[in-house]
């Protein structure tokens, strides 16, 4: 029982989901002003504003930098550091660009189904909202280092 509640008072990990979570919820609430319609995928989603990859790992950089001792010279806070880097470029790269050849095939599956006469062909729609701009990026890494300046406040 002990190593279960031990999950619930780690401060590094509570950050990381608090990161995830606050950008999902502001995800959802940005949605609701633009649109006026309420997307439950936004709380589960990726892509759109702020990234909630990059405030989870940028959460959990800040907050192990809080907590080893050594600070930002500590192997654990270099460590976590590189991952937030890999993370946020990969959703810059490689998960938006993922996003635009699927919007991409989407346009060219439309323009086939249109074309053919004996319903043969059948596409599922991909998923275009994959990755992120590098707006949505920053938006995610700024609630990132905040989350764990806050909570800090709870965990002293």
């Amino acid at each position: 029982m002990t190593t279960i509640s031990n999950l619930f008072t780690n401060y590094v990990l509570i950050c990381a989901v608090s990161g995830w979570f606050s950008a999902q919820i502001l995800k959802a609430v940005i949605v609701y002003f633009r649109t006026k319609k309420f997307e439950k995928e936004r709380l589960i989603g990726s892509g759109g504003m702020p990234s909630a990859h990059s405030a989870m790992v940028c959460a959990m950089t800040i907050a192990v930098s809080r907590v080893e001792s050594g600070g930002m010279n500590s192997s654990a806070f270099a460590i976590s550091f590189i991952l937030a880097c890999i993370v946020m470029y990969d959703a810059m790269g490689v998960r938006r660009s993922a996003g635009e050849q699927a919007k991409a095939l989407n346009q060219f599956a439309e323009t086939l189904e249109a074309d053919d006469d004996e319903d043969e062909f059948e596409f599922k729609e991909l998923k275009v909202r994959l990755g992120h701009t590098p707006l949505e990026v920053l938006g995610g890494a700024l609630l990132g280092i905040l989350i764990p300046l806050f909570l800090g406040f709870f965990y002293s």
